[in-house]
């Protein structure tokens, strides 16, 4: 039987104690798939099955190159040789376990981005974007993206992304992959509207299980957005020419962007931590009322009880014992002790609400 792995852990593809630089990728992983974008005073062409030997930096416009898969190392060594690529960022762009970061090599600039995917549980893709002086290359893990946004501006003649640099097109990258996290999180002020709402109503076992998977999942997208955050910090402070004045403006619009993320974060962090104690605190008070009804009955059949162990003691001389009516006198007692209590009680609040 195979161990059950953790959720809480990431397997690296090299070794400890690997050489740096090691392109060591998956065996199970999806086959490079090449989409090449050619952006030119002539307008944008557009590759999806592009080729290695159609690979080259141009000399006037600039090219992205989109990978999909990163399963095969002779494809990825020839891209990284065709674009100059540093061996330490293609090592981290096939290990899958980085989180979002900057980094400044002399060629290019490497940036690591998580990438929310949809699907029933919320999960993230690693996204590695090189910025060259006039080329973008992008590896993901598998076919299927946000950037279809970035694509459509790039059909559109009169997109500003048509007439900007390289560093545009990878703020807009950037950009749309922090934008999709929005959606996302209003999926899960959704659901912790629902989950609030039910946690009033009633109280299960598998509700507490859904408010605590929902902490989890923003648990993950936490761990996502906040190193995001600082990546971006570390592109606005880096002093390198790749990343204009201009481009700039516009990545300090999208670190703002990363704020209201996290803010909304925190704000569901406390809400679904919240419903835990609305969920205890609700089974603690269905708890105590039970215990009331209970401790009310066992209060009412005390007197009861011991007027039964009164006239069940072996005494010869006890009138009642041979009165014609002492035994329908003791009943009738007894019933009119217990009523005597149930309406003391009731009066009391103790005993249901009165109206």
């Amino acid at each position: 039987m195979t161990p059950k792995r953790s959720r809480y852990t990431r397997r690296r593809r090299n070794a400890p104690g690997s050489p740096p630089g090691q392109l060591t990728v998956d065996p199970a992983g999806e086959a490079p798939r090449l989409t090449v974008v050619h952006i030119g005073a002539d307008g944008v062409e557009t590759n999806p099955s592009a080729d290695l030997a159609s690979l080259r930096v141009p000399d006037t416009g600039l090219v992205w190159l989109n990978v999909d898969g990163l399963g095969d190392a002779a494809t990825l060594s020839r891209i990284a040789q065709v674009f100059g690529l540093h061996p330490l960022a293609m090592e981290d762009a096939v290990n899958l376990h980085q989180r979002p970061k900057f980094e400044d090599y002399d060629q290019h600039d490497f940036i690591v981005l998580r990438m929310p995917e949809r699907g029933g549980s919320f999960t993230t893709e690693q996204v590695s974007l090189c910025l060259g002086d006039r080329f973008v290359v992008t590896f993901q893990e598998r076919a299927g993206d946000v950037f279809d946004p970035v694509r459509n501006r790039l059909k559109n003649p009169q997109s500003t992304i048509r007439s900007r640099g390289a560093d545009y097109l990878a703020y807009a990258l950037i950009d749309a992959v922090t934008d999709a996290y929005f959606p996302v999180l209003e999926a899960f002020g959704e659901r912790l509207e629902v989950l609030e709402d039910e946690v009033v109503a009633r109280s299960s076992p598998a509700l507490i299980e859904d408010i605590h998977a929902l902490r989890h999942q923003l648990r993950t997208i936490r761990g996502a957005v906040w190193p995001l955050r600082d990546m971006l910090a570390a592109v606005l402070r880096d002093d390198g020419a790749r990343v204009s004045v201009a481009t700039r403006v516009y990545l300090r619009d999208c670190q703002d962007h990363t704020f209201q993320l996290i803010d909304m974060i925190e704000t569901y962090r406390e809400i679904a931590s919240g419903l835990v104690d609305i969920h205890l605190s609700s089974q603690a008070n269905r708890t105590n009322e039970v215990m009331q009804v209970l401790t009310l009955i066992a209060t009412i059949f005390i007197p009861l009880t011991f007027v039964v162990g009164v006239y069940g003691m072996n005494f010869d001389v006890m009138p009642e014992l041979h009165w014609r009516w002492g035994y329908p006198a003791v009943m009738l007692g007894m019933a009119a002790l217990a009523a005597g209590l149930t309406i003391w009680f009731r009066r009391k609040g103790w005993l249901g609400r009165r109206r």
